[in-house]
């Protein structure tokens, strides 16, 4: 009986070791996260407002002048899918025409 007694004291030492280190873990966040003054963050100072300067002869160079134009990519002939893609294979109905 005795050892029985001695076990069972045991494991209720090492419970109430694991609720204190809960309940200091809760303290520690509830302080650091709730009951703690913000820092203020010092205001941030204003640059003045650059003006932008967009040069267009850009566009006048050579270089763009030899690009070429994609080809123009034909509309999409054949069955198109399902009516209800969300639906399993096996109760699908006809496609769209």
């Amino acid at each position: 009986m005795a050892i029985v007694f001695s076990e069972q004291k045991k494991r209720q030492q090492y419970l109430i070791l694991v609720f204190t280190i809960v309940i200091l873990a809760t303290a520690i966040v509830f302080w650091f996260g709730v009951f703690k003054k913000p820092i203020e963050t010092p205001p941030s100072s204003s640059l003045p407002i650059r003006k932008i300067e967009i040069n267009f002869q850009v566009f006048d160079q050579s270089l763009l002048s030899e690009l070429e134009l994609f080809e123009e990519v034909p509309a999409f002939e054949g069955v198109l899918g399902r009516n209800n893609p969300f639906l399993p294979y096996l109760l699908q109905e006809e496609p769209i025409k």
